[in-house]
């Protein structure tokens, strides 16, 4: 069976990234044991991730690049930014259990948007924060092999999302 539309797919990569022609490093690894799974032609993953993909079976395998400008885009330097230190004020303190350098935090911009930034300084005045996504600016290189492809249920198709393992869990 091919992969193509409507189809639940079970992959096992390698993923690297480069960034300004740094040597490639380890982003994340799957195993035979816990692969990727998701449910293709969705928008769960990255379209250039799913088009190197269309058409594979089980047993095939893949290497491809993906550039930054069609994964998570460029590093944009407006988007680190200073924030005055009294916004992480929890009654009337600054909030050091939780702003540490290095330290993911979650934020609401002003629109109520949910945003991520990384803490990058600390320091009398403010807190300086990263809010790129994590792999913006890195080019992607996947290697890997296609372990399964499936038709999805009818269920899994309501839902958007896989079933079973691997997939998602409804509690």
């Amino acid at each position: 069976m091919n992969i193509s539309e409507d189809k639940a797919v079970s992959v096992n990569y390698y993923l690297t990234s480069s960034k300004n022609n740094q040597p490639e490093q380890l982003i994340e690894q799957t195993s035979t044991e816990h692969p990727f799974v998701f449910l293709f032609g969705f928008g769960g993953v990255l379209p250039d991730f799913e088009s190197n993909l269309m058409g594979k079976q089980k047993g095939d395998k893949f290497d491809f690049h993906i550039g930054s400008e069609k994964a998570y885009g460029a590093f944009e330097k407006d988007y680190v930014v200073k924030i005055d230190k009294a916004a992480f004020e929890v009654e009337g303190k600054f909030d050091d259990a939780r702003i540490k350098v290095g330290e993911d935090v979650e934020m609401n911009d002003a629109d109520g948007n949910q945003l991520i930034g990384k803490v990058l300084e600390i320091t009398d005045t403010h807190v300086e924060m990263d809010f790129n996504h994590p792999l913006a600016g890195h080019d992607l290189h996947f290697i890997g092999e296609v372990l399964d492809v499936r038709e999805a249920t009818q269920e899994e198709l309501d839902h958007g999302h896989i079933h079973g393992p691997g997939g998602h869990h409804h509690h």
